[in-house]
């Protein structure tokens, strides 16, 4: 390609300062050096982490900085060490990586590979340090290695899942997060088994993605749990057959949950971040066999206390990152899933817009209006 180790000038939608609308500028994107790709994003969404990280409320500002980290798009060229990408390939970029060498990449039981492991914190790439991104020569500094709210962007070829190329980019981009973060944690943690019931604490879209796990599994009881009444019925399109509003009991949820179904459920799922929820979610699951799985996080002085007979009662405790999915090897999986018409994608997609509307995207989420809303950059 004519633009292969050349600068690219293309818009993106770049956050100044926290908590103001974003801007649309035009920057150069610099080739990529070694082992990263540049990609030219065709579709992108807006995930709560970018929200989070825009509002710069709980940790240090970082600005002016390019979001999005949920995408898919087509790679433009490689750098130096890339073997298993070429330009043309459709791919998701990823907020996680899997370097193929460090001892959680050669495990088959864990994905927080050492090198690529999320960094909220790093504004440049890895391998120098520097960003790819420049305003009239300032640095413009990357968010989570993938900085998809830009028509094009590199990242580290580690964090890049090649795709089915067949896959619409439009529907599938959306798997690159939220999304695959709940469904594996039913499919890859909880591992609930046809028949079982499963509780999911927290409606939104990991939690929606969750249930949808849930249903995949064939489980028999779905019960969604939320503070907000007004997810329900929208929860009944992911599989939930029924819903607990904790503000409509007098006792605690755990309770009512095991009195709903002789003991406890079989699997819970906690997708809130709140840390009560997080202790009602395991012990609301029945001794003897319950799994509950965390996936929320929550705020870094909270602390989980619950009675140890709870995990002497043969109650199991689980966390995980991502759904337990390693990026380059498992996600295209899950695409192919959705290829095969097991997992349903566009019940998920709630808006979509132009580029050049995407405040409108945060203003969706923050009224919890949508789920997950498209952007279109490129197509």
């Amino acid at each position: 390609m004519i633009t292969t180790g050349q600068i690219i000038r293309c818009k993106a939608a770049v956050a100044w300062e926290a908590g103001k609308p974003l801007v649309m500028e035009e920057v150069e994107v610099a080739p990529p050096q070694k082992h990263e790709v540049r990609i030219k994003i065709l579709f992108t969404s807006l995930c709560h982490t970018d929200v989070y990280f825009w509002e710069a409320k709980g940790q240090t500002p970082l600005f002016p900085r390019i979001f999005g980290h949920e995408a898919g798009g087509i790679v433009e060229s490689v750098g130096e060490g890339v073997t298993d990408l070429q330009p043309g390939d459709h791919v998701l970029p990823i907020f996680t990586g899997e370097c193929g060498d460090c001892p959680h990449c050669h495990s088959e039981e864990s994905n927080m590979c050492d090198l690529l492991r999320i960094n909220t914190e790093r504004g440049g790439m890895i391998h120098d340090g520097e960003s790819r991104f420049s305003i009239n020569g300032k640095p413009i500094h990357h968010f989570l290695g993938t900085s998809t709210f830009s028509e094009y962007t590199v990242v580290h070829s580690g964090q890049v899942a090649k795709i089915n190329p067949d896959a619409p980019l439009d529907k599938v981009c959306i798997v690159s997060c939220g999304l695959s973060t709940g469904l594996g944690a039913t499919l890859n943690v909880a591992k609930p088994k046809k028949g079982q019931s499963v509780a999911i604490f927290g409606l939104g879209a990991v939690g929606l993605a969750a249930a949808e796990g849930a249903r995949i599994a064939g489980a028999s009881r779905i019960i969604g749990v939320d503070l907000n009444s007004q997810r329900f019925d929208q929860a009944k399109e992911f599989g939930v057959t029924e819903f607990v509003n904790p503000r409509d009991h007098d006792k605690p949820v755990q309770q009512v949950i095991a009195e709903m179904t002789n003991g406890g459920v079989d699997r819970s799922v906690e997708c809130t971040g709140s840390v009560q929820a997080m202790i009602q979610a395991f012990e609301c699951v029945h001794d003897g066999w319950g799994v509950a799985v965390l996936v929320g996080v929550p705020s870094k002085d909270d602390a989980f206390k619950t009675h140890p007979m709870n995990f002497l009662n043969e109650r199991t405790l689980k966390g995980t990152f991502f759904g337990n999915y390693k990026p380059k090897t498992d996600i295209p999986g899950v695409i192919e899933k959705y290829m095969n018409k097991e997992l349903e994608l566009e019940k998920f997609i709630t808006h979509t817009l132009p580029f050049s509307e995407i405040n409108k995207a945060f203003d969706y989420m923050l009224k919890g209006e949508s789920i997950r809303c498209i952007i279109t950059l490129g197509a």
